[in-house]
């Protein structure tokens, strides 16, 4: 074969490529315009196994007869890092706590502190409450003493620091306890309300603390998490099956019509999640995709969407057991399986902490920000003349997920609602032609990199975002990461006008910032999609 008959099939093969690649993003786009899943339709078969009509198996911890809701848009970002959830959970005493009222949104600058620095407070205490809503009350996660209300600008209460008791934790507890079944909705609200666990409901759209005097449509739970290194939530409830059965019942007087479990059909759920569907007013729903299916404004979307004028409530696994087990036992328990994951970790693994535990003893066995030496031999013939140059490796702390996480110092303090430590090497250099070299060093839906062919290979994160911000472009890549039938480009070009007659329209009021962060992730353009929601929400909800 001759180097010119080899050129022109070389040739040949990309021109067919280039025309299948055309071909699949035209259909793809052609069925979202009709308002079906995009991903049921391909040029060619995305697997072996559809090219030849193989069928997986149907999991054996499936009930018969059920639904699963199969989600193909999105992408499963596969870091290493993750910890072993068969390991278990241990306890960690932690001797500093603390709560940030800067944590919830919609919440007074200023919110009014119940206690004086210096004095003893119990677990359950009510701790402070928002000006804006009185009748809310934010209750102490520890018992101990309150050392320190830190502010900020304009005397902004930024934090509220509890030194831990030494012995066992000393809990307020309640003499009488509405029960679910005789007590009315009113009853339940009202002591929910006094005993610190109502931050805990939220609800859609803003991703406020619910609002007590309304009755949503509905109130979502999810049970497991498809973020990137994200904890096994079958962890959280092990042991506590009576405290989220009870937590379930309790939400079932409060919803206007159902709760709704969203359950993973990927992974075995817990018993206690496969059971639930037992308890009346609960209904469960089996859920098949790559991240975001996890998320419960996607799960939301799916099945009883937010609608102009309806509202409805979420919470999460922690907080489910949080009510079940104030109404079981009358205590307050704030405590909460957390993940410590991400490469840098020497053992990634599972602890109990009570919510607001200090990170710095949380990360004993983090080490430090580093130098780190790049080794290389000057000579080949001689292992003398060698070079050895220096640079500093960063740590970067994360109180959350890499996608929707907020960075931290190890002097810090868990955030209000996460259950997850993220630690990652900083990303402070820079690629030499880095799109232009094959490689596959980044996890990627492009197929510009090596690596947007090998979805499973498993990455070490970094915080580098290659590349910076550029014009907003119209490409299609939000559509396929997003399993909700709207048009995000449009809605971010909505908040971008100020448009706030078009925003509510295209869909605003069911999104989250986790809902988008993969839109951020695979954005061309590196725009700060998470923020630039936020806004768009805070402007429509002030309007």
């Amino acid at each position: 074969m001759t180097w010119g008959l080899m050129i022109v099939l070389v040739l040949l093969v990309l021109f067919i490529f280039a025309l299948l690649t055309l071909g699949e993003g035209l259909l793809k786009v052609a069925a979202s315009q009709n308002g079906v899943e995009a991903g049921d339709y391909s040029v060619l078969p995305n697997s072996f196994s559809s090219l030849f009509g193989r069928a997986k198996n149907k999991p054996k911890y499936l009930p018969e007869g059920v639904e699963v809701k199969h989600l193909k848009r999105g992408f499963d970002i596969n870091l290493a890092g993750a910890a072993d959830s068969k390991a278990g959970a241990h306890s960690l005493r932690v001797s500093n706590y603390s709560i940030k009222p800067t944590d919830i949104i919609g919440m007074s600058p200023i919110p009014k502190v119940l206690f004086e620095v210096g004095a003893q407070i119990k677990a359950g205490s009510p701790l402070f409450f928002d000006k804006k809503r009185p009748e809310i009350i934010y209750a102490a996660p520890i018992s101990g003493e309150l050392i320190e209300v830190r502010r900020g600008e304009n005397r902004l209460i930024s934090e509220l620091i509890i030194l831990a008791d030494q012995g066992d934790v000393q809990y307020h507890k309640y003499a009488e306890l509405p029960n679910p079944s005789t007590a009315t909705r009113e009853e339940i609200v009202n002591f929910l309300l006094g005993s610190g666990a109502w931050p805990f409901i939220r609800q859609r759209p803003f991703d406020l603390v619910a609002d007590p005097t309304d009755t949503p449509k509905a109130i979502f739970v999810t049970t497991f998490d498809s973020a990137p290194l994200a904890p096994n939530l079958n962890l959280a409830v092990e042991g506590k099956e009576a405290a989220f059965r009870k937590g379930l019942e309790v939400l079932a007087k409060l919803s206007g019509s159902k709760v709704h479990l969203g359950l993973s059909a990927r992974t075995e759920p817990a018993a206690a999640y496969i059971n639930a569907g037992t308890v009346e007013g609960v209904e469960t729903h089996w859920f098949d995709g790559p991240h975001p299916a996890g998320n419960v404004g996607i799960q939301i979307h799916h099945i009883d969407p937010v609608l102009p004028g309806s509202t409805v409530w979420y919470t999460d696994v922690h907080g489910v057991i949080l009510i079940g087990t104030l109404f079981n036992e009358g205590i307050f328990d704030s405590e909460r399986v957390v993940v410590l994951s991400g490469a840098e970790f020497s053992k990634p693994r599972y602890v109990k902490v009570h919510q607001g535990a200090n990170l710095e003893q949380v990360l004993s066995d983090l080490p430090a920000d580093f130098k780190e030496e790049l080794v290389w031999t000057k000579d080949a013939e001689s292992v003398k003349k060698v070079q050895k140059p220096t640079q500093v490796r960063t740590i970067r702390i994360i109180s959350g997920d890499v996608l929707t996480g907020s960075q931290v110092e190890r002097n810090s303090n868990l955030k209000f609602y996460d259950d997850q430590i993220t630690a990652v090497r900083e990303g402070n250099y820079y690629e030499i032609l880095g799109w232009l070299v094959p490689q596959t060093g980044h996890p990627t839906l492009s197929r510009t990199f090596v690596g947007g062919f090998y979805n499973d290979l498993e990455y070490t994160a970094d915080t580098n975002s290659n590349g910076e911000k550029r014009a907003f472009v119209m490409t299609g890549e939000y559509e396929s990461v997003l399993p909700m039938d709207i048009y995000p480009q449009h809605v971010f070009r909505a908040i971008m006008c100020n448009d706030i007659e078009k925003l509510e329209g295209l869909g605003l009021l069911e999104l989250s910032e986790e809902d988008v962060a993969l839109c951020e992730f695979v954005c061309t353009s590196k725009q700060p999609l998470q923020k630039m929601l936020r806004e768009g929400l805070d402007l429509l909800r002030n309007s």
